[in-house]
């Protein structure tokens, strides 16, 4: 109650910063603007102290998004240095990736000998990918139809969306869905933060082990393999503490340097992004758990600290350890978060696929091509193959819709005006990734019978 309780004051006294902001952009009053800045920063300040014997992880890190705004706005410059922060976190972070995976899914696999629920989970699990994931991209289609945020829409992107859209272009490599996803060396899997190439290594590696009948050579190795889990674990309570300030860090830089230029004609597009998001949780995600019977209160409660974190920092990533330390504690075995969350990470991008068919439209919709249903559809079935495995690739989703657009005969340089505004649609969709992966671990344990 007591946590509760402070959660609300919190809210309240961050909700005030934010209305005085409001007010202060409407010159509804004619006070002085650093009378309104000042007025903020109380009310931050009070919430710093009202918070300071509070453990809640996922206050602070609601705290520091607040200051991270406060921060690049009053101050851009000192703003723009504190990228390090985030970089620092999301560094951390990926140290933990590859030996939390590798530990967790050695475990499950050789310390239980499941090697037939391995293949029934895999199974189950792509079959539910691939439906949601389909009903995302049509939710997607049938927001930007309906809104028609990008009919009678003239722009064209800066010179530094353009630099910047130049720069993702080059990096980009032929991408072959099915060859991708094994490891050829996993040293380079885990250099290139490829998650699906780790976990295909580790599900062979624990089916391996699992096969020695010799318990005595088996049981170091799994031995080890447990102790690591542990310790990783551990680590990522360490790196946690962290969190908050990247958190900060990582808005702060994002408000002190996000292009405004063509903010008025994109506004539309991030509003109907939202709505989609909002409504595909709403209309799919909530009633599967229905349907499942999901304990939604202690969900909520499950999933806050990692959906804060993906929202801040855009990046699944940051929050995969987080989530997979929560779920298991919720009462989902070991061996199925560590097998359905990371697989969800290449093949279950709800809110990724979601805004690529809502951004394709949008983009022919700003060159005047009225796209036929036929046309949807097929550029549908290229984006259910071309989203795939590939959530370890910088720029990915900007990538992807470049090819598809281009697929289409549409001018893909009308793409590049969307990155003035990615930041803040990423936000939006990485966190609907990371909701829908931490479902869809519950639904295949839950199918399974394990909870």
């Amino acid at each position: 109650m007591k946590s509760f309780i402070s959660g609300i004051s919190s809210a309240i006294l961050l909700a005030i910063a934010a209305a005085f902001s409001v007010i202060q952009g409407t010159h509804l009053t004619e006070w002085h603007p650093g009378v309104f800045a000042s007025i903020r920063w109380i009310a931050l300040i009070v919430s710093f102290v009202y918070l300071i014997n509070r453990k809640s992880l996922t206050m602070w890190i609601l705290l520091f998004m607040a200051i991270g705004v406060e921060t690049g706005y009053d101050f851009p410059q000192i703003a723009e240095s504190l990228k390090v922060l985030s970089d620092i976190f999301l560094r951390l972070i990926k140290t933990i990736i590859a030996p939390l995976l590798f530990a967790t899914l050695v475990v499950g696999i050789a310390g239980h000998s499941s090697l037939k629920q391995v293949g029934r989970m895999g199974l189950k699990a792509i079959v539910y990918f691939e439906v949601v994931t389909t009903v995302a991209l049509f939710i997607g289609l049938a927001a930007i139809n309906l809104s028609q945020a990008g009919v009678g829409t003239s722009f064209s992107a800066s010179d530094k969306d353009q630099k910047k859209a130049g720069i993702l272009l080059e990096q980009k490599q032929s991408h072959d869905v099915i060859l991708d996803i094994f490891p050829e060396n996993i040293a380079k899997s885990i250099a290139t933060n490829q998650i699906l190439q780790i976990v295909v290594f580790s599900i062979l590696f624990g089916i391996g082990l699992a096969m020695i009948k010799n318990e005595e050579k088996k049981r170091p190795m799994l031995d080890f393999a447990e102790s690591l889990s542990e310790v990783m674990f551990k680590f990522t309570d360490i790196v946690m503490y962290f969190a908050p300030l990247a958190v900060g860090g990582a808005i702060a830089y994002s408000v002190a340097t996000m292009g405004i230029g063509n903010l008025k004609n994109l506004l539309l597009l991030v509003l109907t992004l939202y709505a989609a998001l909002v409504a595909f949780v709403l209309l799919v995600l909530v009633p599967i758990g229905l349907i499942v019977r999901l304990p939604f209160k202690q969900f909520i409660q499950t999933v806050s600290e990692p959906l804060s974190i993906a929202f801040s920092t855009a990046s699944s990533e940051a929050a995969l350890p987080k989530a997979m330390e929560n779920l298991e504690k919720m009462g989902i075995p070991r061996k199925v978060v560590a097998f359905v969350l990371p697989t969800g990470y290449s093949f279950n991008l709800d809110g990724t696929t979601l805004y690529l068919s809502l951004a394709s439209v949008f983009v022919a919709q700003t060159c005047g091509v009225d796209l036929s249903l036929s046309q949807q559809i097929q550029m549908c079935l290229i984006l259910m193959l071309t989203s795939k495995g590939v959530a370890g690739v910088r720029g990915a989703s900007f990538l992807i819709l470049v090819s598809t657009v281009a697929s289409l005969g549409l001018e893909p340089e009308k793409a590049f005006a969307i990155l003035a505004i990615d930041a803040v649609m990423d936000m939006g969709r990485t966190s609907v990734n990371v909701l829908g992966n931490c479902l869809a671990t519950y639904v295949v344990a839950k199918w399974e019978g394990e909870i």
